[in-house]
């Protein structure tokens, strides 16, 4: 495949349960990239699942190491990387996203809940209502997000690996320069 990123690193942002380390492995393997997941990343470096890191350090400590690892994560090339649903909310991430292609996959919250209705790993859903819980913190988040490159909306009947396609051509778009 022809390098039309230049090496370029692929940043995936979106909200939990939107697919980013699916999205992002295929879009990884389609670039000829390797994949990360900044989450992964951080439970291989403590030893901790997210949950239990949450639980013991807080919020506010998780997301500085999120922040490190994203730092470290960016000084790298040909990266296809998947973050965690949040790290949109420190400025300073920005400046590290900024380094590459920022994708943000946009999925409606009614499909995020059914998505994560079974899932008992997300530290910010253990709350009495999960459902709205999702929907404020989506509708916090949604302004950041849209700072994006490129914007995917969610489409039900696409496959992950449809996803990654359009996403693919999204990006050329978007790196064509304006006439």
């Amino acid at each position: 495949m022809n390098d039309f990123l230049k090496g370029s690193n692929v940043y995936l942002i979106g909200m939990m349960g939107a697919g980013k380390t699916t999205v992002g492995k295929l879009l990884a393997a389609q670039l000829g990239y390797r994949f990360m997941d900044t989450d992964a990343v951080i439970e291989q470096v403590t030893g901790l699942p997210i949950a239990e890191l949450f639980a013991q350090s807080g919020e506010e400590a998780f997301r500085q190491m999120e922040s490190q690892v994203l730092a470290e994560l960016c000084a790298y090339t040909r990266l296809t990387i998947a973050t965690g649903g949040g790290i949109v909310l420190k400025r300073e991430n920005w400046g590290y996203l900024r380094h590459g292609i920022v994708v943000w996959l946009d999925v409606p919250v009614e499909q995020l809940q059914t998505r994560l209705q079974a899932d008992t790993t997300r530290p910010l859903l253990q709350d009495a209502d999960p459902a709205t819980k999702l929907q404020a913190l989506l509708e916090q988040r949604q302004p950041l997000y849209a700072q994006a490159d490129v914007h995917i909306r969610y489409d039900v009947a696409e496959t992950s690996e449809e996803v990654a396609k359009r996403a693919i051509e999204q990006i050329k778009q978007a790196l064509k320069p304006s006439v």
